[in-house]
């Protein structure tokens, strides 16, 4: 789940690559992951999958020569272990080869070690990358592939009509992976909306969700719900059936045909785990009447209400004998510093408990570092989201993860159908 609760440190100048390794065209960027400990691979994967980086994870140097011979990676991470010599071995794998992309080590061991195998890097005259010592945050990985000029470009900060924005199909939906804290299990994914501009590039909600009229957020509201319920069908062919979740505004929610959405886009088979609609708890907490009746409303088609940024306005609740919501989502202000402010830990301890007593699922939403991972499984949270267990990615990103996951399983990975979109009632 996480690589360590270390601070990002500062990363040296990464020395400028050789002509043929600066990636050119359409080609999909590809890492090479070595390391024994599974979690770090599947957290370092995370991450990239969600920057546009593919990658492919090894537990040791076995079969490293096997898939440079198909496939060149721009860049190998490698984690030195107690016994370096694997980590030496895969050095020299990658110099026989003539290797011309970034080589990345990785360890929790002295700087006496890392030296010594980037010494041997240098003498096979492979491009060495700063080493990096473990434990780290995901900024730090992030940050060098910023610097190798890897996967999506940041998201920009324009401004777009949302109805233009309908109109002309620039509309597509990212996934976040949602991570069982306990398990360190991926549990589900939440789909968020985004724009890709034809010159503008990829913007955020900020830039086209405020001053939407109330047909355009219909309009988005319908077409999420579809194209989660057609990406779960995408996903449940890879042997991955997850209970996806969109976030729906509540006017708009009382307005779409949820049922006729639901039964024509929904996955066609007896283990579909369902669906959740996020609803923000200023936008529902006043009108509790309004959230059970859509809860009844959905309960028939497996369809679930969850409470988003939960938090602020929980003092109104605590006298509830039930609530019709499936999970509470942690305000992300409670749990940021969680696992350090000696504000912050109490209030989210206060609203996880809450969450159990009326039999909902407690999710921690924004969660950006592992010490606040580790003291939100201290307070029995459930579930978790964040920066830190994977951002939002595209569809393709999120079933080239699951892909992988399915290959290191040893599962088929059948390719995935096109995803079929939603038409606007007359």
């Amino acid at each position: 789940m996480s690589a360590g609760s270390a601070q990002p440190a500062a990363i040296p100048a990464i020395p400028a690559p050789p002509p043929d390794v600066t990636r050119g065209g359409d080609r999909t960027p590809l890492c090479f992951i070595i390391d024994s400990d599974a979690s770090i691979r599947h957290f370092l994967s995370l991450i990239m999958h969600g920057a546009g980086v593919d990658t492919v994870e090894f537990a040791d140097g076995e079969g490293l020569a096997a898939a440079l011979a198909k496939r060149t990676p721009d860049a190998v991470f490698i984690n030195i272990a107690l016994e370096s010599a694997e980590a030496i071995g895969c050095v020299i794998t990658l110099g026989q080869r003539g290797y011309s992309g970034y080589v990345q080590l990785m360890s929790s061991r002295g700087s006496a070690v890392l030296a010594h195998v980037t010494n041997i890097g240098d003498q096979h005259r492979l491009l060495m990358l700063p080493a990096l010592k473990k434990p780290f945050e995901t900024a730090v990985i992030v940050k060098i592939l910023q610097e190798l000029r890897l996967g999506e470009p940041p998201a920009m900060a324009g401004r777009v009509d949302l109805a233009e924005a309908l109109k002309n199909n620039w509309m597509e939906f990212w996934f976040q992976p949602k991570i069982d804290l306990r398990k360190k299990q991926l549990i589900g994914a939440e789909a968020f909306a985004r724009v890709r501009h034809p010159t503008q590039g990829v913007l955020m909600p900020g830039a086209f969700m405020p001053g939407a009229s109330e047909a355009s957020l219909v309009t988005l509201s319908e077409t999420a719900l579809a194209q989660a319920l057609s990406a779960g069908i995408n996903f449940a062919k890879l042997g991955v059936n997850l209970r996806l979740a969109v976030n729906v505004p509540v006017n708009a929610l009382v307005k779409i045909a949820i049922a006729d959405i639901v039964q024509t886009y929904r996955p066609q088979y007896d283990k579909w785990p369902g669906f959740i609609i996020d609803v923000t708890e200023e936008q529902i907490v006043t009108d509790l009447k309004l959230a059970s009746q859509l809860a009844k409303n959905l309960a028939h088609l497996n369809v679930k209400l969850a409470i988003d940024d939960f938090g602020r306005g929980y003092s109104s609740l605590v006298r509830l004998k039930e609530l019709p919501f499936a999970e509470l989502k942690l305000d992300r202000a409670f749990v940021a510093d969680c696992g350090t402010d000696k504000v912050n830990a109490p209030l989210c301890k206060t609203v996880i408990d809450l969450a159990h007593n009326f039999g909902s699922i407690a999710v921690a939403i924004g969660i950006e570092k592992a010490a606040d991972a580790l003291a939100l499984v201290s307070m029995g949270c459930d579930y978790g989201q964040g920066f830190l267990l994977g951002q939002p990615m595209p569809e393709e990103r999120f079933l080239s993860l699951l892909r992988q996951r399915a290959a290191s399983q040893k599962q088929p990975a059948p390719a995935a159908p096109a995803r079929p979109l939603i038409r606007r009632r007359a």
